[in-house]
This record gives structure tokens, sequence and C-alpha cells, in this order.
């Protein structure tokens, strides 16, 4: 949409180009009324930074897909094409200062290369044949705090378009076994054609609702890590259109009550496989009701788990809103240079811990 209305036409073909032409005197339409409500006559002053804001440009992160390639083949890839490596972050600081054809490694996520905003690398052949992901760094930390080692069960809940379910695929060396569910059949043929491109392999696919998945299926009994990124606001992605078409509706209590109330369940769903041992739940909202609110209800309804301290150097953590909330984290543009997200990990506890835990709490409330 921001091709057809604000940049150079649209490119390319496919269902989208068809149905964005089918609309596009309806499009121009609204667009024309737009600027008239904002008292502005060129488009260009509808994207105009807010006052005393400025726009926000991230950096361009790469994930190398390490089921083709290596990190140190890239880099020494992008050397010959004339880039400059400047080694790994040391600070989240050092990714805002790139300039030209400078580049890093990711102070946090290790197969993660930075490069200066806008750099576009879509026709290169490194992006086309699989051997790099163009994917934000913030949605690379759910499969890395995830962790599963070699061989794992893994469960991705939401898995299309599949840039996180390659990552899981990378982290486990294309063994083991992902479940990827997800109920949108045409996000399920795209994601298809980026596993193929990425090389995945140990993925099977599904277009289930993962909240009718049984935990008491024999297929999942070794299931024993779980990602959770379910629907959400999306009130923490840097899109230019956001300031077009974000309205009151779009973040008010009564959505974000029900959003809120749909992802408690798809939690507490993950929770209940019976073997399983980490659950990373994420999401690309800045809202309360949807990171924490949810992370605190799993928890008080199912003592069998616990918040995970992760990333102790990662600047943002979460709203302190209970105990143990700065466990997990969040992430924003102004500060750690990414799309606004949380992460929160929640590992079983282990054997005499939980009784542990009830035996210190009851004697709190005996000395109180």
């Amino acid at each position: 949409v921001y091709d057809l209305l604000f940049g150079k036409g649209l490119k390319g073909g496919g269902g989208w180009k068809v149905t964005l032409q089918k609309h596009r005197a309806r499009l121009q339409a609204e667009l024309a009324r737009l600027k008239i409500r904002r008292k502005v006559s060129k488009n260009e002053d509808l994207l105009a930074p807010a006052a005393g804001g400025a726009e926000v440009l991230l950096p361009r992160y790469v994930r190398v897909n390490t089921l083709k390639t290596s990190t140190n083949d890239v880099i020494d890839y992008f050397k010959r094409q004339d880039y400059t490596y400047l080694g790994k972050a040391s600070s989240v600081q050092e990714l805002g200062q790139l300039s030209g054809k400078q580049f890093l490694t990711d102070c946090h996520v290790p197969e993660l290369l930075v490069f200066p905003p806008r750099t576009d690398f879509h026709q290169d052949f490194l992006y086309r044949s699989g051997h790099i992901i163009l994917q934000d760094k913030a949605s690379s930390l759910p499969a890395f705090l995830l962790d599963p080692p070699s061989g794992s069960h893994v469960i991705d809940a939401c898995a299309a378009p599949g840039n996180k379910t390659s990552h899981l695929a990378a982290v486990l060396k294309n063994t083991g076994k992902i479940f990827a569910f997800d109920l949108d059949i045409k996000r399920l043929v795209t994601m298809s054609t980026l596993l193929l491109r990425a090389g995945v392999t140990c993925h099977d696919m599904a277009n289930q609702d993962f909240l009718q998945v049984n935990p008491s299926d024999p297929r999942y009994k070794n299931v024993t890590h779980i990602l959770l990124d379910p629907s959400c606001s999306g009130s923490g992605i840097v899109d230019r259109l956001n300031q077009l078409t974000d309205d009151e509706k779009s973040s008010c209590e009564e959505r974000l009550q029900a959003l809120g109330a749909f992802q408690r369940k798809m939690l507490a769903h993950a929770l209940s496989f019976p073997a399983v041992w980490r659950v990373v739940y994420s999401t690309c909202s800045l809202h309360r009701q949807e990171n924490e609110d949810v992370v605190w209800d799993a928890l008080e309804k199912n003592g069998a788990f616990r918040l995970v301290n992760v990333l102790p150097s990662w600047a943002q953590r979460g709203l302190d809103t209970f105990s143990g909330a700065s466990c997990s984290l969040r992430a924003s543009p102004a500060e750690t240079l990414t799309n606004g997200f949380f992460v929160a990990v929640l590992e079983r506890k282990r054997e005499g811990e939980e009784n542990g835990n009830a035996f210190r709490a009851v004697a709190r409330n005996m000395l109180k």
C-alpha cells in the first residue's frame, strides 16, 4: 500500500498486486480525504515526523542461516563486496553508529549481522538463495532464547510466515521435529516457500488452531520446547504507515482486553503439554495487557513454572507489575534499536523446587 500511494508504484506480480490494483481508486480516495482531515495538500506532509520527534531508522539486521552457511563465510562474502567488517559490537549504541558499507556482528545474537539503515539485500544472491534471512533483531530473540537442544521436539504455535520457524530449525541443526501450526492457509503456503528456500527439513506444518491441538496426543508426548508468538495489537512495529492508520480503536481498552484474554488461553494451553520444559512467550506489542499481565496470569494459575532471568545485559526489562517481571525483556526503537517487542521465558520448576516455594510461602504467612 505504501508503494502504491507514496512510493514509485507496485513492482512484481502476484495476487497482492492484483488486489491492490483492484482497490486503487478507493485507496486514493481515502488518501485524499485523509489529507483534507489533516489539512495538508501534499502526501509527504502526511509522513512528516510528529512535532518534536524524528523518523525512526532501525539498522538492517541480517540473520545468517546456519543450515546453509556459516557466519564467518557470510562475513567473508560481504568483505569481498567491499563492505568493512568492524567486528563484534560491544554495545547497542554501536549498532546505531554504522554508515556507508560498514557492518558488525550483533552484541547479543551471534548469527546476526548488523548494517546501516535502509541497506537493501533483496536482490543479493545470499538472500535469494536462503543463505541469509532479513529479520529484525527483536524477532530473532524468541528462537535464540528458547534454545532447544539438537534432536528436540518443538512446537511453533503460531508459525507463519516462518522466519522464527526457520531460526528454530537452524538452532536444531535440522534434527528433531518442529510442529508448526497456523490458521491462515495462504500464510502457510508462503511459509512453505520460505522454509524450502532456507533448507528446512525437520518441520511438520499443519493448518490448525493451536488451541485445538490435544496435549495428550501421542505425537506430542516428546515436545519439550514451545515458541508462542500469538496474534497481538502489533503496536510495537515501526512502520511509516502507522501514523496514518492508528486510531483510538487500535489500542482501546476493550480490544486489548480481548487480545489479552486470547493470549492467556494460548499461554495456558502451551504450559499444559505434559513434557514441555521451556516456553517462550513473545509479542510485537507495547501494551502491558498483552505482555506482563498475560505472563502473570499464567504463573498464578500454573505453579509448576517460573520466569527465567534471560540476557542480564539487556537494558530494557519487563514492567515492574509483579515480583520477577523484570526477568522478561522489552524492546523499543529508542532503547534497543529494534521494533517494539516483549519476550518472556518460562521454565518448568525442577523437582522439589515447587514444594520448596510452597513451604516458604506458608512460612511467610505464619510470620505475619
